[in-house]
């Protein structure tokens, strides 16, 4: 079968489209046939090697870890999916999703409703799953200011669009050139730049109520002052419970004192008081996911999809940083 990926870590100068033997569903494991494979940021680390103490990975490897298609077939010990359903869901471990035929883990794959594209669905696993994981975790009430740092992208946008549906008041940190996406998505957009944290206090003079983070560094170190005073973990009232976690859990390192989530800087952020994003890739979630999506709640931000033969072009426009919300690959 026809494959993009790498056979070692490294830069973009390892991937190629590879030629690999079709796969065979195993224990756990569900076949489908390649419609579209969402495109990360974390795929790029994983290349890199960067998470290989996290991330199994074996060689040759595609490109991805999120896919939508049609089931082939299904392991031993598998139920609840027969060939030709539509599905979506987190690859097997060890596999990638930019191939004709994936393995995706049965655990974390989802029936995929009729009212959500094969696009967006191949983009709720990673980006979108993780906003609705760590808006459940911070589990803010109605009315509540949240502060999204990166709000252009693929997490960002789903945080804006799944925080508005909370009844949550958005603020949006990006470029000038993604405020119209930000916008439309019911957040109120600031220019990321200098200066910025000045933009966040004039329209939230008493701070704000929870961030989620996926810039890093420095501008998490700021956006955890612009948190209002008393707003440690349990402070804020009763949430709306939409895929709560409890409040407060920051996994199993060290208690999470600061509503701050982020999936960019997790060293930084458990620094501050906060914690990395506790995921959950379950057919539950998924599921719960995807009627919200078929539901009109809230629709993921697909800005640009790629023939499966320009694989190349998709990870490098992930790779620059610039994309808005998220980008996929049609099989």
């Amino acid at each position: 079968m026809r494959a993009f990926g790498y056979t070692e870590y490294g830069g973009p100068e390892v991937m190629h489209h590879l030629e690999m033997e079709d796969p065979m569903p195993g224990e756990g494991h569900v076949l489908i046939r390649l419609a579209a494979a969402g495109v990360n940021p974390a795929d790029i680390k994983v290349r890199s090697g960067l998470r290989r103490d996290r991330i199994e990975v074996r060689f040759p490897m595609p490109m991805g870890r999120e896919a939508a298609g049609e089931v082939l077939g299904v392991g031993p010990g598998v139920t609840g999916f027969r060939p030709g359903d539509a599905v979506f869901g987190s690859t097997a471990a060890g596999t990638g999703a930019f191939a004709e035929q994936v393995l995706l883990s049965a655990a974390g794959t989802a029936l995929r409703p009729e009212a959500v594209s094969t696009e967006q669905a191949a983009s709720l696993p990673v980006s979108v799953c993780t906003a609705f994981d760590a808006l459940g975790e911070l589990d803010l009430p109605d009315g509540a200011t949240l502060l999204v740092l990166g709000a252009g992208g693929g997490v960002g946008t789903a945080a804006c669009g799944l925080a508005r549906d909370r009844g949550l008041i958005v603020l949006g940190v990006a470029s000038e050139a993604k405020r119209p996406i930000v916008e439309e998505l019911g957040a109120r957009h600031v220019v990321k730049g200098d200066g910025w944290t000045e933009r966040v206090r004039a329209l939230a003079p008493d701070g704000v109520d929870g961030v989620i983070d996926t810039v890093g560094g420095g501008t998490l170190r700021e956006a955890a002052g612009l948190l209002r005073a008393g707003s440690g973990a349990g402070e804020s009232g009763q949430g709306s419970g939409r895929g709560g976690a409890e409040r407060g859990q920051s996994g199993p390192n060290r208690p999470c004192v600061l509503p701050l989530r982020s999936v960019a800087d997790y060293d930084l952020a458990r620094e501050l008081g906060g914690a990395p994003v506790t995921r959950r890739r379950t057919t539950a979630v998924y599921s719960q996911v995807a009627e919200l999506v078929a539901a009109g709640h809230f629709t993921p931000v697909v800005s640009t999809v790629y023939p499966f033969e320009d694989a190349a072009e998709a990870v490098a426009a992930v790779e620059s940083g610039s994309p808005v919300g998220n980008v996929v690959v049609t099989g």
